[in-house]
């Protein structure tokens, strides 16, 4: 029975070590697994990555240049420059200094005049993001933008040193002729340091001005120059993800319509690119962080040329002209609204035009005459109320007109439930849209008990795009909420109901992705890292677990008729993958106690081989962490014997069974 059109059963008993608080009886289940009435596809986009420039994401942590403030475009411009003395590190003002010359008629205004006056070793100092991570043994461009004003300064001296002030490796530059000109040496690192600092001195006195002072590894992901780095993207690769969102979140909104994400000033040549202060900047006063700002040397470009990286379909997120409604909640005029509607048909161009069109010939022109093959756009990210509505009515009649196969992503708000909720599906419904954005930030009780939130979504109505969801441990927007084993296993748990529901959720996304470590604004976060290494949470390997797994068709996994889904503790969901020839059974146990399981193939024919992938924790607070990942999937083979396939599902566990069809 391998044909798809062929029905197939395999009946189940479960023996759950169960001890009733009347008596000590075992509970014994038998579980139907058998194909659904009409197939049920899971979509390639069912799991997928949701990045937003919160924690340091982009700038000190995925893009990989080391050098805060490159530019001086800071909204306070010395941000993490110094002008240090080298015995007292106070401003050595008397040897030298620098000013900020503007040039309002561009996009990179600022740059730095430096006037050095005698031979008394002027200083100039970057502190990096929380300080510069060099590896032992590996080599790192340097590169500035010099122009010789006056004077006699023949040398830029460049060299990396540790938090103590000692040098661990230097270069020098020579400087010639006059106007602006591009330099760049290399940088060896001969040991491993985690905060490190950039620090210039000149030979000569005299007047230069310098832009883009620059610090890059060599070894970042593909070896792209100025690209993203490696290690990070290396654990977005190994999700296997089928979407990439980008590039939120709320910063897609900004504070104010001023502080949007404006996708055209990401794209272009990366020095051009206007400089914007972050909106988690100030977003929460347990975390201020006056010093993030987005070079956007990560902008629209890269973040299309990272989703064809992973394989993932590109979705980008456009502001509706609707600021952030939790800060100022700025609305753009309906008649002032076609700029914001403009700019998504721009980008479906950039994304897919030819290179005749305007937006696609500048595309080709950045390295990529391919196009992207855009797929999905996002109107909005979590707004919510009648003036969305109103808004989103405008995007999709233009959107559709002219590109009638792009499917749009709307939006349900910021909450699972409640009257916005309630108000924005009833009237999204109504307008027949295609696929509704839904947020869920709750204790991880809230994601066990929501394992069965789709099973009565209605069919014929919009599609689910899960796109914002993890499990708070103390409660959202709580500095210490924590990645434990506790948050992973709920979300593993109410996982099993989004792929049992994949007729109706077609995407989802763990929120947010990444964190560094001493530069976060929001807990929990799937990956965090520092200056020289990032770790992989428990939450990610539930992510992994799942993706690598996701199949192609739903099978129903039952007890007398029902879901498995929250009864004794157990959730459940299997799926058929038509690729690798395999049934899938995904099982979490929420129990303090273990289960065994006999699963009786009947009248399949299925293979000896059984594939178990167990993860688990020994306590529910339990973490990985930067030292060790204690937390993380654990393979093993069996064979069946006598046709029947047995296993164990240990206490608070998630575990994977995969077995052949013959």
């Amino acid at each position: 029975m391998t044909t798809k059109n062929k029905i197939f059963s395999i009946t189940i008993s479960l023996s759950a070590v169960f001890f009733s608080a009347q008596n000590n009886t075992v509970r014994t289940y038998n579980l139907d697994l058998k194909e659904t009435p009409a197939p049920v596809k899971i979509q390639p986009t069912m799991y997928g990555i949701f990045f937003e420039d919160i924690n340091f994401a982009a700038d000190g942590g995925l893009y990989a240049e080391l050098i805060k403030n490159r530019s001086f475009e800071f909204d306070e411009p010395f941000t993490g420059w110094r002008q240090p003395n080298t015995k007292t590190l106070s401003p050595n003002l008397d040897s030298g200094f620098l000013t900020i010359y503007t040039d309002h008629s561009k996009t990179n205004k600022n740059y730095a005049r430096i006037t050095v006056l005698n031979d008394k070793n002027y200083i100039l100092e970057n502190e990096g993001f929380r300080g510069i991570g060099l590896h032992q043994g590996e080599q790192y461009d340097f590169s500035f933008d010099l122009e010789n004003v006056s004077g006699n300064i023949a040398a830029v001296n460049a060299s990396l040193v540790d938090e103590n002030g000692k040098e661990i490796s230097s270069v020098s530059t020579l400087i010639k002729g006059k106007g602006w000109q591009k330099y760049t040496a290399v940088f060896k690192s001969p040991q491993t340091v985690e905060k490190a600092k950039l620090r210039i001195i000149f030979t000569g006195n005299g007047i230069v001005n310098m832009d883009m002072i620059s610090l890059f590894p060599q070894d970042t992901w593909k070896d792209r120059k100025g690209g993203l780095r490696k290690d990070l993207v290396q654990k977005l690769y190994d999700l296997q993800p089928g979407f990439l969102r980008f590039p939120g979140g709320c910063i897609v909104e900004g504070r104010t319509l001023a502080e949007r994400y404006q996708w055209k000033k990401t794209i272009g040549n990366i020095a051009d690119r206007e400089y914007l202060i972050n909106k988690w900047s100030t977003g929460f006063p347990h975390r201020l962080t006056p010093d993030y700002g987005q070079s956007f040397g990560l902008g629209f470009y890269e973040y299309f040329q990272l989703s064809e990286d992973l394989g993932a379909e590109p979705v980008p997120i456009l502001s509706c002209g609707m600021a952030c409604q939790f800060n100022t909640a700025e609305l753009v005029k309906m008649e002032d609204l076609d700029p914001y509607v403009q700019d998504a048909l721009d980008l479906i161009e950039f994304a897919n035009g030819g290179s005749g069109t305007k937006w696609g010939k500048l595309r080709a022109e950045m390295g990529h005459p391919k196009p992207f093959n855009l797929k999905f756009i996002g109107v909005g990210n979590e707004q919510w109320g009648a003036d969305y509505i109103e808004r989103y009515k405008v995007f999709e009649k233009a959107i559709h007109t002219k590109y009638p196969d792009i499917k749009i992503i709307s939006g349900s708000g910021p909450s699972p439930d409640g009257e916005f909720f309630e108000y924005g599906w009833k009237e999204l419904k109504q307008l027949n849209a295609q696929i509704v954005d839904e947020h869920y930030y709750n204790s991880p009780e809230w994601f066990m008990q929501n394992a069965g939130r789709y099973d009565k979504y209605d069919r014929s109505g919009p599609k689910v795009f899960a796109g914002e969801y993890a499990a708070q441990s103390v409660g959202v927007v709580k500095p210490d909420n924590k990645n434990n084993w506790l948050t992973a296993l709920s979300e593993a748990a109410f996982m099993t109901g989004l792929e049992r529901n994949a007729d109706v959720v077609y995407m989802t996304s763990y929120a947010p992705l990444f964190a560094h470590a001493d530069g976060w604004q929001w807990t929990p976060d799937l990956i965090w890292f520092n200056n020289l290494k990032s770790y992989a949470t428990p939450n990610y390997y539930v992510q992994k677990l799942f993706s690598n797994n996701k199949g192609t068709d739903v099978l129903k996994i039952e007890h007398n008729g029902k879901a498995i889904s929250g009864q004794e503790k157990l959730y459940a969901t299997a799926v058929k993958d038509a690729k690798t020839h395999e049934i899938i059974i995904k099982m979490v146990n929420t129990d303090t106690q273990g289960k065994t399981i006999n699963i009786k193939p009947g009248t399949l024919k299925t293979g000896k081989k059984i594939t178990k992938i167990l993860l688990s924790a020994p306590q529910l607070s339990a973490e990985n962490s930067f030292d060790a990942e204690p937390i993380k999937p654990k393979e093993e083979i069996s064979e069946a014997k006598n046709g029947e396939i047995s296993t164990e599902i240990p206490a608070n566990s998630l575990v994977v069974l995969k077995v052949k069809i013959n």
